[in-house]
Formats: C-alpha cells, sequence, structure tokens
C-alpha cells in the first residue's frame, strides 16, 4: 500500500512531537520527491551511500536521523551536499529527517531504545535537561562491574566501547544520551550516578570521568544511535502498510 507524502509527514511531525522542540536543523520534510510513499528507506544519516542504496532499491522516500541544513553550516549548496541532494532531485526521493524528536521519543526514540538493548530499567528523564529526555537515568536490570557492562554494549550493538573505569564497585545507577552527549557527564556525575554512557568522548571527557568518580562508556555516535529510526521505520510499516527497509551504512564512530 501507499501514503500520501503530505499523511506521512503530517503523521510524523505530530508523534515526534515537533512543534515543541527547538533544534539545530529542520525537522520533517527536508527535500521533495513524489507524491506518493509505497517504499521507505530509513538509515542513520543522509550519506551519499544511504541515497545510493535507496535509488537500487526503487524507494520514494528516506528517513533518517541526521538530515541537512545543520544552523551555523553553509547556505551554499556545493559539493557533497551538490552531490546528495541533486541524487534525490533526479530520481525524485523525498528526504525526511528528524533529529532531536527521534532521540527523545519516549518509546520509539534513541534514549529509548538503548535502554531496552542493554536492559536498563527504570527509566525515566533526568528533571531539568531540556529538551525533556535527552539525558535519560535508570537502573541496570543486573547490576555489574564495568567491564562486564563493556562486553553487554559490546554484545548488544556490536562496537566495542571505549571505557573509563572510576570506581571498583558494581554499577546499579546509571544515566545516558545516545550520540554526542559526552558534556552530560558533569550533570550525570552532579546527580550521583554510578555511570553515564554516551556515543562520543572528548579529551576533557575522561578527567571528568576520573575526577568525578564515575564510570565512563562511549559506545559510538553511529552505534547508539541506529535504533530510533529503525524502531519509527517498522511503525510506519505498520501504520500504513509500506514496505519499508533499514539499512546500515558502516561507521566506525
Amino acid at each position: 500500500m501507499s501514503v500520501t507524502l503530505s499523511e506521512l509527514i503530517n503523521h510524523l511531525d505530530e508523534l515526534l512531537d515537533v512543534k515543541n522542540i527547538n533544534d539545530y536543523c529542520p525537522n520533517g520534510l527536508q527535500v521533495e520527491g513524489r507524491d506518493q510513499v509505497t517504499k521507505l528507506i530509513t538509515g542513520v544519516t543522509a550519506s551519499e551511500a544511504l541515497i545510493d542504496a535507496a535509488i537500487q532499491h526503487k524507494a520514494d522516500a528516506i528517513l533518517v536521523h541526521h538530515g541537512y541544513f545543520w544552523k551555523g553550516e553553509s547556505q551554499v549548496i556545493k559539493g557533497m551536499k551538490k552531490k546528495r541532494i541533486a541524487k534525490l532531485l533526479k530520481h525524485d526521493i523525498s528526504l525526511i529527517a528528524y533529529h532531536l524528536p527521534i532521540d527523545i521519543h519516549p518509546t520509539l526514540g534513541n534514549n529509548a531504545q538503548l535502554a531496552n538493548k542493554l536492559d536498563i530499567i527504570d527509566i525515566s528523564p533526568v528533571a531539568g535537561v531540556k529538551p525533556n529526555g535527552i539525558l535519560m537515568q535508570g537502573k541496570l536490570a543486573n547490576p555489574m562491574a564495568a567491564d562486564k557492562f563493556a562486553k553487554l554494549i559490546k554484545l548488544s550493538l556490536l562496537r566495542e566501547p571505549l571505557v573509563n573505569t572510576a570506581r571498583n564497585t558494581d554499577i546499579s545507577t546509571i544515566a545516558w544520551c545516545t550520540g554526542g552527549g559526552q558534556n552530560y557527564i558533569d550533570i550525570a556525575a552532579e546527580h550521583g550516578f554510578d555511570a553515564f554512557l554516551t556515543g562520543e568522548a572528548s579529551e576533557q571527557t575522561i578527567h571528568s570521568s576520573r575526577e568525578q568518580g564515575i564510570d565512563f562508556f562511549a559506545a559510538g555516535h553511529h552505534a547508539t544511535e541506529r535504533y530510533g529510526v529503525a524502531n519509527v521505520g517498522e511503525y510506519l510499516s505498520e501504520k500504513f502498510s509500506l514496505e519499508v527497509q533499514f539499512i546500515d551504512i558502516h561507521n566506525p564512530v
């Protein structure tokens, strides 16, 4: 079956509460393609490789977490950006992107799905951090030492995490933010969590971990953000009886 592009966008905008989220890029339709959507490709980032895969699979639209037109970047369409957009326009493929809305959705989003993958329970947003749900807290269903949690991450996400162990006891409480959320480690430490998990690390992150006594895990920006957009795609497949395929373009970061 198929759905009109406008109906699909309107539904996603409402589902992901776009109007109430201040973001660094436009959420929703970024490049307009054909009016009807029958096949949808989902992926983390709207790279040229993902666009090529969508063309190969004869997709009508692409849904991603990382799209285009970020605040502060050049508005000139040239080079890499021109090649990507030119391919979308030539093949009449729509590009749909949701950034923070896919991070923070309470059931479909990246943070929620990462908790499911790692068996984190009693989850809730850390109060006072905006947007609500960007920094989450919970407990490991089975408390464990940092090295065992690192093994669980590797097994679940298929990626070796960067680890800094700052404690000698099992991890019970944890805060997390998928992607590039390393700056939230200080808030996590202030709240007294045993550990903090995100996608990336900066040089100062390790010092924060050591000096504030909080175990730290960086499991990859891409690896921690594969699951939200894939889950939204599965939801759309059931809602609109669309043909939806998630394509994982490998990224070691």
